[in-house]
């Protein structure tokens, strides 16, 4: 198949960052930084937990795949954006936009699959306490996270799919700095009535289903909380969830931002802002929020990176 002569076009111009082109520097040393801090953050996190046995638990085995996703989430966008900076050239393929975008589908929604799985892991360690290590059982973890995975390929093909048969025709200019859906939809010359639909459902699925499935849980553990009699053990039990809270909150409150910013904005700039604070920012921080508020993390990134140390 040849791309191409499909849809009238061989590569697409990621625009977003050109619109100052005295700060190309700036930016340049602004997302290298972001993305090497993603990258050994979310490693140490992955370091820490797999070699301490205190942490070969359910949550922590889930956090490991989360900090993976991060990972790659990161890698998909910022390394084509860094060159693109650097050869001052803002092309990117047609199969290269559809892979990115393939990819970036795949993995925002199997972090959103990875939180609502570990938001039940949460609601099963406190609210069935006693049965926690029949029902989380190495089995059924595994399942979760290639479940996950297998759903968020599934629909980022779809998507993928979906766009092969447009047509573009004279717009090839896309007001990102990377390939997303929703752009690279609205430059078409071809009826997309079925991909916008299509993008609309998905997007309910995968946001409104898994965000209610953790409210529902969290609404359940702190009912459970509540009944605990000691000052203790309710501060015990609400540190083990404020980490996964506060990355949830982060996952969601940046997608609700980049959505009214869509809805309420049309300037470039704004979309540019918001979709970094959506697609880099949360996986940079991650790795923070969990290792300054889990205890565990905390002391075996201690003893991590003193091994290292000694090494070097």
């Amino acid at each position: 198949m040849e791309p191409a002569n499909q849809t009238g076009v061989s590569e697409f111009f990621l625009m977003g960052l050109t619109y100052v082109p005295e700060l190309q520097r700036l930016f340049f040393n602004f997302f290298l930084s972001m993305y090497l801090i993603t990258i050994v953050g979310n490693l140490l996190i992955m370091l820490a937990v797999s070699k301490d046995s205190h942490l070969h638990t359910p949550m922590y085995f889930f956090l490991c795949n989360l900090s993976f996703t991060d990972i790659c989430t990161s890698t998909t966008i910022v390394p084509k954006l860094l060159l693109n900076i650097q050869v001052h050239d803002q092309r990117i393929t047609y199969i290269g936009c559809l892979s990115q975008v393939c990819f970036i589908l795949t993995f925002c929604v199997l972090e959103s699959c990875l939180l609502t799985v570990m938001a039940y892991d949460r609601y099963v360690a406190i609210c069935q306490p006693l049965r926690y290590r029949v029902i989380m059982n190495p089995f059924l973890c595994i399942f979760l996270v290639l479940l996950s995975l297998l759903i968020s390929t599934i629909n980022a093909l779809l998507h993928t799919f979906l766009l092969l048969p447009l047509s573009f025709c004279a717009e090839q200019n896309i007001p990102n700095f990377f390939c997303e859906l929703g752009q690279i939809t609205k430059l078409s010359c071809s009826d997309t009535f079925i991909n916008i639909l299509f993008i609309y459902t998905a997007s309910i699925i995968f946001s409104v289903i898994p965000l209610s499935g953790i409210i529902f849980s969290y609404i359940q553990i702190v009912s459970s909380i509540l009944k605990i009699q000691s000052v203790g053990g309710r501060h015990k039990a609400f540190s083990t969830c404020g980490s996964h809270l506060s990355v949830v909150s982060l996952f969601y409150g940046t997608g609700l931002g980049v959505y009214m910013n869509a809805s309420v904005s049309s300037s470039s700039i704004s979309n540019v802002i918001a979709s970094m604070m959506y697609s880099v920012v949360p996986q940079m921080l991650n790795p923070f929020i969990y290792s300054l508020r889990s205890k565990e993390i905390k002391g075996s990134l201690r003893q991590l990176i003193i091994r290292i140390i000694c090494v070097l």
